[in-house]
């Protein structure tokens, strides 16, 4: 892969955006590396995704840009489905997602912060869902940041296309945590995911997901009560030793 590297650190992949003179920014190469990264996620146990450089993504690329002004409008609806399916691919990854979050998270990078399930951004980053700036919307987003941000705060910074910092961004809840310590507070949170039971953290992250009925939820919980994982943390709790998932 090109535009990513993609590394195993025992259960924590680490998939890092490697086109910093790009700041990071889309194009069709980068969406395809970052839609086939997430697939491939073997036993990971959490997923830290991060841009090499002063920036995190800076959305779409210049000349990826120029070239779509020329497509057709069949062109352009398979192009932007291929974004689509990428974002997609990200919020559904089973393993809990960590966003690192430096410099510039704008358009369709702020659209990555939103599919994280926990992003951690430098105090001094730059954020904006700024589509609009350019005569098109957040369209592909949408449905990653509306859930993280809500339709209220939505209304006035889809509209405006304004830039915030990362204070007003913690604020409106797009990240989690502001951080002067960034890779600190990332290895942090990390190793809270790791202490956790495996599948447990997987299936919690179904139930935010998913929003099972109230029946559902009972069987859910039934079904990880008697499962080999559910046991083993019982019986860890009730003997007062670490579960075998930590050793």
């Amino acid at each position: 892969m090109s535009n990513i590297d993609v590394t195993r650190d025992g259960s924590v992949l680490r998939i890092t955006l490697t086109r910093p003179d790009r700041r990071n920014a889309f194009d069709a190469g980068l969406i395809a590396e970052l839609s086939e990264a997430f697939v491939d996620l073997g036993r990971a146990r959490a997923v830290v995704l991060a841009g090499e450089g002063p920036s995190f993504c800076a959305g779409a690329d210049v000349d990826w840009m120029r070239a779509s002004a020329g497509l057709s409008f069949d062109e352009n609806v398979a192009d932007a489905n291929a974004m689509r399916q990428m974002f997609e691919t990200i919020d559904r990854c089973p393993a809990p997602v960590v966003a690192r979050v430096q410099g510039h998270a704008l358009g369709g990078g702020a659209g990555l912060v939103a599919a994280a399930d926990v992003a951690i951004a430098a105090p001094r980053t730059v954020f904006a869902f700024s589509e609009v700036k350019l005569g098109i919307i957040p369209a592909v987003i949408s449905p990653f940041a509306l859930a993280r941000i809500g339709p209220g705060q939505a209304r006035r910074y889809f509209v405006t296309g304004e830039r915030f910092d990362a204070a007003t961004a913690l604020r409106i809840g797009l990240v989690s945590e502001v951080a002067e310590d960034l890779d600190g507070a990332v290895d942090r949170v990390v190793a809270e995911l790791l202490s956790a039971g495996p599948q447990a953290a997987r299936w919690a992250k179904r139930l935010v997901r998913e929003l099972p009925d109230g029946a559902e939820t009972a069987r859910w919980i039934a079904e990880r009560r008697t499962s080999e994982e559910g046991q083993e943390g019982l019986a860890a709790f009730l003997e007062r030793r670490k579960p075998s998932w930590t050793r």
